[in-house]
């Protein structure tokens, strides 16, 4: 029998950890690899899905539009600057687009209640229904799809997605440890 004082967790020793073999970093890049081309399919896959369902609201709009309705919807009136910031793209880009959906009846600016000089954008009645049919059946899409799956697994993809997600910024580099507001300083 083994004595307990021998083991890494024996008080007065430090945790010792396995010497990385070649064959240990060679698995792990491995998967890496194998992760980052899922990523790069699955993000492929999502941009062609994005231009099909923009093309659903209106046959001229940008899936960068449809981006933008997404997260009206989903905020409520918001600051061009605010949407910029929330899809991390610069305001030119940002107002171009509202421009756009603005001549095609989808959304409005008014002025914004806390700010009387500032503008908030939200979606007209039609945007909000245009939106409303393209998101039911984006959702039954992902019920096609994804529904054998069991609750288990989706629930599982879903917290391992917002893992991921949560250690990229908007512009998908990694995140600065040494940002204002990051906890781990």
């Amino acid at each position: 029998m083994s004595n307990p004082a021998d083991g890494p967790s024996a008080p007065g020793r430090p945790e010792t950890s396995p010497v990385e073999t070649g064959t240990d970093k060679d698995t792990v890049d491995e998967a890496l690899n194998t992760v980052e081309h899922q990523i790069s399919l699955f993000w492929r896959r999502a941009r062609s899905v994005s231009h099909q369902l923009s093309r659903q609201v209106h046959p001229d709009m940008e899936p960068a539009a449809y981006g933008l309705l997404t997260v009206i919807r989903r905020e409520g009136p918001i600051r061009l600057t605010d949407l910029a910031l929330n899809i991390g793209v610069g305001k030119p880009s940002v107002s171009r687009q509202i421009a756009f959906l603005e001549s095609i009846g989808l959304v409005f600016k008014e002025a914004d209640p806390l700010d009387g000089r500032a503008q908030s954008i939200r979606l007209t009645e039609k945007g909000e229904e245009k939106m409303h049919q393209v998101q039911d059946a984006r959702r039954q899409d992902f019920r096609e799809r994804l529904g054998e799956w069991p609750v288990g697994e989706l629930q599982t993809l879903a917290e391992y997605m917002a893992k991921l997600n949560s250690i990229f910024e908007l512009d998908g580099f990694a995140k600065d440890p040494s940002a204002p507001g990051d906890s781990t300083k």
